[in-house]
């Protein structure tokens, strides 16, 4: 259930839980969405939707174990500052989802590849909004700024999604998951 990151006593486990889970609710907010959707920007003047939110997220976490593993990336299109944030009408929520998926399962095998979460990673210099006094940050602070980079655009993309149909975090989980229908929680369901 992507309402809670799991408990777990291993720190590991419990940073990789918490990424995860917050992964997960912002992949639930695309849940029923048709691909124009989830291209819609529904809160203007913001041109932010809930794909390209995914798509943006997703991004910058393949960002992250690049410069885990001090591994150069090939450039492409999201470099362009505005195209990592749209969903391209070239692209599809279900192709979006599972690059999602994809760069989720890298992290995992990545982080649990490395036995200390102190080791360094370097901060890249030239970039604006990095501080050019530190020379590294740990794998540790980097998932737990995974966890609030992915936190803070999965609330974007709720009050995006609820802007496009009225779903909600809790109704989509409900319905995500098969939760049954109750007198204070009911699933969501399509507009008819």
């Amino acid at each position: 259930m992507p309402g809670q990151a799991p408990f777990h006593a291993d720190e590991h486990d419990l940073l990789l839980g918490y990424v995860s889970q917050q992964r997960e609710v912002l992949r639930l907010t695309a849940y029923g969405l048709t691909d124009a959707q989830a291209r819609q920007a529904a809160v203007p003047p913001s041109p932010l939707s809930v794909g390209g939110l995914l798509k943006h997220v997703t991004f910058v976490e393949q960002n992250w174990i690049d410069m885990i593993l001090e591994r150069e990336r090939p450039a492409t299109a999201e470099d362009d500052y505005a195209d990592a944030f749209t969903m391209r009408a070239d692209e599809t929520l279900a192709d979006l989802l599972d690059r999602s998926i994809a760069v989720g399962a890298e992290t995992d095998r990545v982080v649990r590849a490395i036995a200390d979460l102190g080791q360094r990673v370097p901060v890249p210099r030239g970039v604006p909004w990095y501080p050019q006094d530190l020379d590294a940050w740990s794998v540790r602070w980097v998932l737990m700024h995974l966890v609030a980079e992915t936190a803070r655009h999965a609330g974007h993309a709720d009050i995006i999604r609820e802007a496009v149909d009225g779903g909600t975090a809790f109704p989509l989980m409900a319905a995500a998951e098969g939760w049954p229908a109750t007198p204070w929680m009911q699933p969501w369901a399509p507009a008819s």
